[in-house]
């Protein structure tokens, strides 16, 4: 099993966590867990805000927005900001956001160092999904760049779901899709949202600092770690086995 040589990955135990049940399906967040695209997220938002006065930081926006969709960050920050936007109005922002986003993707390797050979080893034992806060177009725009469009069996997207991160529906959604109960689902998450939402479904959690420190996230996962490279087959076998 690989360890962090500095600390070794934390596991903590909830007795409020699923059960002990076979891992029988693995279920990646994207933004932030596979491709390091937040900071593109944040230089779209930026692009289309600051015409309304709205100058957004990075704090700012990992402590607020990060964990949402478009559409749920986009009407957090119109209330957040007093901007008075109809619902026409957003949808235009959300368009031309993501004409942004595509631009600054475009011919850019935005992946993690070990996203892709970590989702090739985890998908040849098990099945391997996506459940995302981000648009279907975007996320396939990026797999398509890495070649990684056959690794996974599904994608869960923004929009696609009644509820998004941090509520369990999109979760909830990707163990439908893997036809297991969530239970046997191990999630791989970089924020406090979808923490939330992975647990709040029943699914066994693995954080990962690439946004947020150890510390934020320890109290919200099973296991933290500091990179993908940790999460091997082995690894994940070591949540199996926890009592």
């Amino acid at each position: 099993m690989t360890m962090n040589s500095q600390h070794d990955s934390e596991i903590s135990f909830d007795p409020s966590s699923p059960s002990t049940l076979a891992v029988k399906a693995i279920v990646f967040d994207f933004d932030g867990v596979i491709a390091d695209s937040e900071p593109l997220h944040l230089r779209s938002y930026q692009a289309i805000l600051e015409p309304h006065g709205v100058r957004l930081d990075t704090k700012t926006y990992c402590e607020r927005y990060l964990g949402f969709d478009d559409l749920g960050a986009l009407r957090m920050i119109a209330q957040d900001y007093g901007l008075l936007l109809a619902d026409e109005e957003i949808e235009l922002l959300m368009q031309a956001k993501t004409r942004h986003f595509e631009k600054f993707v475009s011919g850019t390797d935005v992946l993690y160092p070990g996203a892709a050979a970590c989702a090739r080893t985890l998908a040849s034992v098990w099945p391997v999904g996506i459940a995302s806060g981000a648009m279907r177009h975007e996320i396939e725009l990026m797999l398509r760049g890495a070649r990684l469009g056959d690794t996974f069996k599904f994608i869960v997207a923004a929009g696609e779901t009644d509820r998004t991160k941090p509520a369990p529906d999109p979760y909830l959604r990707a163990a439908e899709l893997h036809g297991v109960a969530p239970e046997a689902c191990v999630a791989i998450e970089d924020s406090h949202w979808g923490l939330q939402s992975a647990r709040t479904a029943g699914m066994r959690t693995i954080a990962i600092t690439h946004t947020y420190k150890r510390g934020d996230l320890l109290p919200h996962a099973d296991v933290v770690v500091d990179s993908l490279g940790e999460i091997t087959p082995e690894f994940v076998r070591t949540i199996e086995r926890r009592t």
